[in-house]
């Protein structure tokens, strides 16, 4: 276990020795024994006392092959002598080094490298020094420094100091031999150089999608040439409570990769295009983003070897390489891991200039190694197998699977754990998010060998830590081996929840199903039944009807079945059990009633989301009406099934100023109506969140009591009763009504006398077309009884 961990404030800092606190380094200090423990490879070095090797075992001399991760790797052995090759080449000091921090740091005497494995047996760093354009390549080999177990070791933890190395544009790894008792759950191979788990930045191929190289080999690097980055002197974090919160669920690469966003193509799909588009988030009226997984990972993985999905390239990135490292592609013009890790910077920076918190959708229980069948090893298999994955010692050390991605992180091992948490720390102290949201949680809560825990070590430190207390902490309260916990998550009131029930009872609820009523009220009025608990509140249900993986919005009131040819695994992947409704024709249609139906269908799902009790969260895309025509797990394309459609938005404005008469006037006709549908669905879906954040009473701090809501409701246990209203009570006085008719016919509804001196407006009726269908200012004139139309929903206001 370790005890101390290290989170890096700038890219710039220097720590000091550790050797005077450590008592076990002292016997390191002898340079004359220290060297007698290293080998190396291509390039000779000088000791720490400076002078040179010249054994004749030293004479032979390795290379190693560009192809670093060694399927296919080969040596061959050179016979040079020694001297000869080290006039042509610098000369590095070599120390002991320390086992704290992990990963490469910069210390007094050098640059230190630390890294964990239990169950090593031989340990090689391996460095690579190419010029500026060769990193695809990895041009000239790796110069390899074989660590001594009697010198370079400190408990389980190998570590090495080099003096006199750049201070960046230095890639590097390590080769890692061990047992190899596969049943026992090792993996070791030592022809693999691997990824260093506390490697601050990745470098790997520059551009997203480079098919060129798309073999592309991954190594961590690091940076202490560039200064501290500059926050600014106005800065400071949003801090936006809870309850107040509105997320949006996005990717970033899909948010501006695709050419309608009129970017650069230097910066379209990257950290840089999504500030260039922050005004249209300020306009829907959002002020969180959860963006989905911006870790390092290979978005060639799928064509890595012949396979039914070696056609997809990985968009959504839910197979992360390393835990420290952001996403190198996602900086603009291919300029590297360096210039990527700035660009995040500056576009955390801009979000929270412009009121916008940052949440990232974090994958911790499982990486991109894959399984025994096909793995890609790159890091923690080749580490230390059986210590960072769950295994199966009663079943010849096979991996366990709770992820559905042939691998499950080992969460709660107290390595894997404290690994968990200085990620965390790092990208809140580093990148200053605000919030993470643990992707299938539910295997954070598995002890190592898979089985349910109580009170999961990991879950208690993320919620106890200090560091990560003013964070958002939200869990995906389930995984692929049936450990559901919505509602029963372990918190310590302090983890929110993805709400699945509220997801599944709002759809059940909208398109008519039976008997549905009062789990649609439950669950608009904040799902006490689920989190009434110790002091958990509201909040804790993150509310949502859509999110990445599933149907589109659009796609949820067009299609009853998921259509996922596309991904190559014959329509058997992605949930079958969607709740939707295709609302009388399944797919895209020219029937301009089911047209009509849909986009009711849609306000009327956003509606609901945004009058519940608890924090909504919205699909990226949903605002415009985005559609995948039908694919429910879209992961796998970057195309524009995922890529947000900026025409969509803004074609609307050109077209109602388009001359009519002239050519083609009935197709452009068309094209004006369908756009300018979606162009009222954009302003309906940006009103409704803006309405909703000026008006507290649908973010109550503590669940409804009756003072808070009256339910205008005697038909409750009647399976048919397919329609509800129900009124919000502002204790200053201003009352909200609001009625949800799921029949297919109209509800004559009786309104209830509105308080004193204050009279009835009408905000919404999604029955009524743009610009009528919601009113900020609201509509005088309501009676005493009010006509629901068919599938539509209605909000009044007491004024």
């Amino acid at each position: 276990m370790l005890h101390s961990s290290f989170i890096s404030k700038s890219n710039g800092t220097k720590f000091p020795s550790f050797a005077s606190a450590n008592a076990t380094l002292s016997s390191f200090r002898a340079s004359s024994h220290f060297q007698m423990g290293l080998k190396w490879s291509r390039i000779a070095f000088s000791s720490s006392s400076g002078q040179r090797l010249s054994s004749k075992a030293r004479s032979r001399v390795k290379h190693r092959t560009a192809n670093v991760y060694g399927r296919q790797a080969r040596e061959r052995v050179l016979e040079e002598e020694a001297p000869e090759m080290a006039e042509a080449t610098p000369s590095f000091k070599i120390f002991p080094g320390q086992a704290f921090p992990l990963g490469a740091s910069e210390v007094d005497n050098g640059i230190n490298f630390a890294i964990f494995s239990q169950h090593a047996t031989a340990v090689t760093l391996c460095l690579s020094l190419p010029q500026r354009g060769e990193l695809d390549m990895l041009a000239g080999g790796m110069i390899e420094f074989s660590l001594d177990p009697n010198l370079n070791k400190t408990g389980d933890i190998w570590h090495i100091c080099i003096e006199d190395l750049p201070r960046s544009n230095v890639l590097y790894g390590y080769r890692i031999d061990g047992p190899k008792d596969w049943d026992k759950g090792h993996r070791f191979d030592s022809n693999n150089v691997l990824i260093d788990p506390y490697a601050k930045l990745v470098e790997g191929r520059r551009n997203f999608g480079d098919a060129k190289h798309k073999l592309s080999k991954f190594l961590g690097t690091y940076d202490f040439d560039s200064l501290p980055f500059d926050w600014g002197e106005d800065y400071k974090l949003p801090n936006i409570p809870e309850r107040e919160l509105v997320v949006y669920e996005m990717n970033v690469r899909a948010f501006t990769a695709d050419e309608s966003s009129c970017l650069d193509q230097d910066i379209r799909g990257t950290y840089a295009g999504l500030i260039e588009k922050i005004p249209h988030l300020l306009e829907l009226g959002i002020n969180a983003v959860e963006l989905l997984p911006v870790f390092e990972f290979d978005e060639f993985e799928f064509q890595r070897r012949p396979n039914p999905r070696d056609h997809m390239i990985n968009t959504w990135g839910y197979s992360t390489i390393n835990f420290f490292a952001p996403m190198s592609r996602y900086g603009s013009g291919g300029g590297g891991a360096v210039s990527a890790s700035r660009e995040f910077k500056e576009m955390v920076k801009a979000l929270h200039g412009a009121g916008i918190e940052v949440i990232l959708d974090v994958v911790y229980n499982h990486t991109n190694e894959a399984d025994d069948k096909h793995p890609y090893t790159t890091s923690f298999r080749g580490i230390d197998n059986k210590v960072y994955y769950m295994v199966d010692l009663n079943n010849k050390g096979q991996l366990l699977n709770f992820s559905g991605c042939g691998n499950t992180f080992n969460c709660n091992h107290p390595v894997v754990m404290e690994l968990i948490i200085d990620s965390l720390r790092h990208w809140v102290v580093e990148y200053h998010i605000d919030g993470f949201r643990f992707d299938l949680a539910s295997v954070l809560c598995r002890g190592t060998d898979g089985s349910p825990l109580g009170a999961p070590p990991l879950i208690r430190a993320i919620a106890k830590d200090a560091t990560l207390s003013r964070c958002k902490i939200i869990a995906e309260p389930w995984d692929c081996g049936g450990l559901y916990l919505v509602g029963s998550f372990p918190n310590w009131d302090r983890w929110a929840e993805w709400n699945g029930k509220y997801r599944d009872d709002l759809r059940r609820f909208i398109k008519g199903d039976p008997g549905m009523k009062g789990a649609f009220a439950t669950r608009v009025s904040g799902s006490a039944d689920l989190y009434r608990k110790n002091k958990r509140k509201p909040y804790h249900s993150v509310n949502f009807v859509i999110a990445h993986d599933g149907f589109t919005l659009r796609d949820l009131v067009s299609y009853n079945f998921k259509h996922n040819e596309a991904n190559g695994e014959g329509g058997n992947d992605g949930s079958n059990d969607n709740f939707s409704w295709n609302c009388g024709f399944e797919g895209e249609t020219d029937n301009v009633d089911i047209i009509a139906l849909r986009f009711r269908q849609m306000k009327n799902f956003h509606l609901a989301l945004m009058v519940s009790q608890g924090v909504p969260m919205m699909l990226m895309g949903d605002e415009y009406g985005h559609t995948r025509y039908g694919n429910n797990n879209s992961y796998g394309h970057d195309t524009a099934l995922n890529n947000f459609q900026w025409q969509q938005v803004k074609i609307y404005h050109f077209l109602n100023n388009f001359d009519l008469n002239s050519t083609c006037l009935m197709v452009l006709f068309m094209l004006k109506q369908l756009n300018a549908r979606k162009s009222d669905h954009f302003r309906f879906f940006s009103e409704v969140i803006h309405y909703r954040q000026k008006h507290r009473v649908f973010s109550h701090e503590n669940f409804l009591d009756r003072s808070d809501v009256t339910w205008h409701e005697d038909n409750w246990d009647n399976p048919d009763s397919k329609f509800l209203a129900f009124t919000l009570h502002d204790k200053g006085g201003g009352e909200i009504y609001l009625a949800f008719n799921a029949h297919d016919f109209f509800v004559k509804v009786s309104i209830p006398p509105a308080p004193p001196k204050r009279r009835w407006f009408r905000v919404v009726d999604t029955n009524l077309a743009s610009p009528d269908d919601f009113v900020g200012e609201g509509v005088p004139g309501i009676g005493s009884t009010y006509n629901v139309a068919p599938y539509s929903s209605i909000l009044l206001e007491a004024k």
